[in-house]
């Protein structure tokens, strides 16, 4: 387990700091800016197990309804990246923080659908409460960083439609796919100190709208 606290915060800067990101390769340029936030909090009995905040999309959105999600959603004009995450992260869960909460910034990830998203990763403090915005999020779920870490937390499957492995997280008895789980995954890499890629990654047939 990792604890809360801010030696392990310093530790996740660091591994952040030091993970070289890269572009992919044959991106569309065409494709639109988004971001999301891997926002790292207390969890357990005691909020001592720091965890990242996994979402449930509301069942009401015209897009990837009640999907899980990070929180996180389209750039707006002018907005850079860590300002979108920083915008939705308030917008999504209450939660009004700071560029001072980011810890470093994960490869961008393209998306059958037609986003190129920034995976922010942020500090959330002891004293931010949550408070989702039903419009947006059906549930939020704590996810300790232990469980992501685990040699069975992913697997890879092939599908008749792409050559690229559809990576899945398991999430107790739920699937998660990508782009969520590749996001997921790259973020357990850094923590191992790994700089592996995740963009050929694929996603399932449902997500490629």
């Amino acid at each position: 387990m990792r604890p809360f606290n801010d030696a392990t915060r310093r530790n996740i800067a660091d591994l952040c700091a030091a993970f070289p990101r890269a572009a992919p390769a044959g991106v569309a340029t065409d494709l639109k800016r988004a971001a999301v936030v891997i926002a790292l909090t207390g969890a357990g009995q005691d909020m001592g197990e720091t965890a990242l905040l996994l979402t449930r999309r509301a069942a009401g959105l015209r897009a990837h309804r009640a999907q899980w999600a990070l929180p996180g959603g389209r750039c707006d004009a002018g907005e850079s990246q860590i300002q979108a995450a920083l915008r939705e992260l308030h917008e999504e869960l209450g939660l009004d923080l700071g560029p001072d909460a980011v810890l470093g910034l994960l490869d961008d990830y393209p998306t059958r659908s037609g986003y190129l998203i920034t995976p922010v990763v942020m500090w959330v403090g002891t004293g931010s409460a949550l408070a989702p915005n039903p419009a947006e999020v059906a549930s939020v779920h704590p996810v300790g960083l232990a469980s992501i870490e685990h040699a069975d937390a992913f697997d890879f499957v092939n599908i008749p439609e792409s050559t690229r492995r559809v990576i899945r997280f398991h999430f107790g008895e739920r699937l998660i796919h990508a782009p969520t789980a590749a996001m997921i995954y790259q973020f357990r890499e850094v923590l191992g100190g790994r700089a592996t890629r995740v963009a050929e990654l694929e996603q399932p047939v449902f997500a490629w709208k």
